[in-house]
């Protein structure tokens, strides 16, 4: 249903819907049919056939070995063959899952809207636009048009067959045919717009290096066929180089006009230091798919399992008036994460964004926070016996919440030059509304 201002808030069914399949944590069983059937077409054989397993199998192992390479040695393509097969076998579940709980998220943060045009750049065999079309089937009076961009012929055949087998007829949304274009040449008269929502999915980290500020350029690029109230989702692998260089990306779109939306908020209006930050979100993990579950009858299977949600994220906004930006008043009582040093050994009081899920174990939970002012690192631990309702908030709440944590213990760890915020029996943890 349609709010004043124009955006979709999923009504009471909706949302049950939406939460049932999740829970669920399976891709669609049509849609799995349609990824083995697509394979068993390319390659004239079943699933089943020793020769396909192992080929499927050495795809998986090359494109996950090319990836731990460091960026100036990567060289990583999934655009032929069996390397497109082999994305589709590991990749696409966990992405497809992966893309309806950030339109989830989105939802919740009033940024869709009932009548909606989507770009998804670098679209691959279809991930995003698909799980937007299968998101949008639970829906009862929204629609999207989905454009893409994607250079491969054969990851463009791939969605056109999946499209075909699961979306075959026209509803209320529309997946168009993927423009065949490399983002880094394309020409301006064939990136569709106005665009709603704007997405680069696992893309800008993929990018050759180039002059500094090429992957903001392109971005920004982009950016300009977004309508004035639209978003703009860019969303990376949540391994350490891959999520920080999001975070410094960002403040070079930042500099360039851009606002950041979410999950960062800096709350005293100054610009942190990204070039540490490691944040990332993490959502329960999916069942593997039947054919995953054949490529792992061998003496290695945790090779191709791909059953774990984890993702750097931002969104972004050509507008700044859809996320009025928490400020805390210089004469509050509450110290800056900068100045954690002058209150060493001291119980304080803080505000700060809960940037990660549980980075501990079940005996010590430990969080990543920021309030945008840190250079080190800033983490709040809390014991398990120490767990209370007083501060339970820090486990529950959601990622990027704005939390108040009064009286919290202040350490410095020599070993990772970073600083602990320890909470105890009299620490109380609350939300602020953000």
């Amino acid at each position: 249903m349609e709010d004043h201002a124009g955006r979709y808030r999923l009504s009471p069914e909706e949302q049950r819907r939406t939460d049932t399949f999740l829970k669920e944590s399976r891709i669609p069983p049509v849609l799995e049919d349609a990824i083995g059937n697509y394979i068993g077409k390319k390659t004239g054989k079943s699933l089943d056939d020793p020769v396909v397993l192992e080929r499927l199998r050495r795809a998986v192992v090359a494109q996950k070995s090319d990836y731990w390479k460091t960026s100036a040695k990567r060289r990583l393509s999934y655009t032929k063959g069996y390397s497109v097969l082999g994305y589709l076998a590991y990749h696409f579940p966990v992405y497809f899952m992966q893309t309806e709980y950030i339109l989830r998220d989105l939802a919740a943060a009033g940024l869709l809207k009932s009548s909606m045009n989507v770009l998804d750049v670098g679209s691959g065999p279809g991930v995003v636009p698909l799980a937007i079309a299968d998101f949008y089937s639970r829906l009862d009076n929204a629609s999207a048009t989905i454009f893409s961009i994607e250079q491969s012929e054969e990851h463009i055949e791939a969605f056109r067959f999946l499209r075909q087998a699961v979306y075959p007829v026209k509803g209320m949304t529309t997946l168009s045919n993927p423009v065949m274009a490399d983002i880094r040449t394309i020409g301006t008269a064939k990136i569709p717009g106005p665009v709603d929502l704007l997405v680069f999915s696992n893309v800008v980290n993929e990018l050759p290096e180039g002059p500094d500020g090429a992957q903001a350029d392109l971005v920004l690029r982009f950016a300009e066929h977004v309508a004035p109230d639209g978003t703009i989702l860019i969303v990376e692998p949540a391994e350490e180089v891959t999520a920080t260089r999001l975070r410094v990306l960002v403040q070079a779109l930042q500099d360039r006009g851009l606002a950041i939306h979410s999950p960062c908020s800096f709350l005293w209006g100054t610009r942190c230091d990204p070039s540490r930050c490691w944040s990332f979100v993490r959502q329960p993990e999916i069942y593997p798919t039947r054919l995953m579950e054949t490529l792992a009858a061998c003496d290695e299977p945790y090779r191709y399992r791909n059953t774990d949600i984890k993702y750097a994220y931002v969104i972004l906004r050509r507008d700044t008036t859809s996320h009025p930006a928490l400020r805390i008043p210089p004469s509050a009582r509450f110290a800056r994460l900068s100045k954690l040093h002058l209150h060493l050994d001291r119980q304080i009081n803080v505000v700060a964004a809960k940037m990660s899920m549980d980075l501990g174990d079940r005996k010590t939970h430990v969080f990543k926070i920021c309030d945008g002012t840190a250079a080190k690192p800033v983490y709040a631990v809390l014991q398990d016996y120490h767990r209370d309702p007083v501060n339970d908030l820090l486990l529950k709440a959601p990622y990027g919440s704005v939390l108040e944590l009064r009286q919290v213990l202040v350490r410095y760890n020599r070993k990772h030059d970073a600083y602990n915020l320890l909470a105890g029996k009299k620490t109380q943890v609350l939300r602020i509304v953000n």
